[in-house]
């Protein structure tokens, strides 16, 4: 998630209330391991994850000798992650900060990481976070994109809201997570479409069928490749 003007406060308030992600995704452990630099030591190659919640997915990357940083706009999360990583002896730059306008230098990471962040702001927002994660990453670098899919069954359950983003949803699996921006591959193909090279462009589709509405769940998993500064 994001600082101030794009972060939805819905996430301070679950942070607060104690909601934490303890384990990284299967998803970016293969990323990371499938992507990260081999010429260099794994304390040689620098992560960044945009909107890491609670920090499983860095605290992991850390046990495993990367070096780790990430922004994210709840403080109760920030607070959450590095009270973890102290007590785990692990080290990381654990900032409360907003994915638009990152606070680090041009070219700093060999690998970004996205899980359904930078998909709960409206299309501008995500256009120039995008264009961010293209600043930050070195050339050559890597960016792990995953945003939730315009088949979802919570994209329908929803009123369309401001710059593209479906708000008060109330069906699918998405109840309750504040507005989203549901990606269509038109988007992909504009977010990705200068100084990138895409890699992966995969759509899920999971299929409920113990209900009779027999909802769906759908993201996108994307790898692109910074090509040029």
């Amino acid at each position: 998630m994001t600082g101030s003007g794009t972060y939805d406060p819905i996430w301070e308030k679950k942070y607060s209330e104690g909601h934490a992600e303890r384990y990284p995704w299967d998803c970016i452990v293969s990323f990371i391991f499938s992507n990260a630099p081999r010429d260099r030591e794994k304390n040689e190659i620098r992560v960044l994850e945009v909107g890491f919640g609670t920090g499983s997915n860095l605290w992991f990357a850390a046990r495993e000798g990367f070096s780790v940083a990430g922004v994210e706009g709840s403080k109760s999360a920030v607070e959450f992650a590095n009270k973890r990583f102290m007590k785990d002896g692990l080290k990381g730059d654990l900032r409360v900060g907003n994915f638009t306008d990152l606070s680090f230098e041009d070219e700093s990471f060999d690998l970004v990481i996205d899980r359904e962040a930078l998909c709960c702001v409206g299309e501008t927002a995500q256009q120039k976070a995008v264009r961010e994660v293209h600043r930050v990453l070195k050339k050559g670098g890597k960016f792990h994109y995953n945003g939730y899919a315009d088949s979802h069954s919570s994209y329908r359950a929803g009123t369309p809201g401001p710059d593209r983003v479906i708000q008060n949803i109330t069906g699918g699996n998405l109840v309750g997570v504040g507005p989203i921006h549901f990606i269509s591959r038109k988007d992909i193909d504009q977010f990705f479409a200068k100084g990138w090279k895409l890699h992966k462009v995969q759509r899920l589709e999971l299929t409920e069928m113990l209900t009779p509405s027999g909802g769906i769940h759908a993201e996108w998993f994307v790898v692109a490749e910074k090509t040029d500064g």
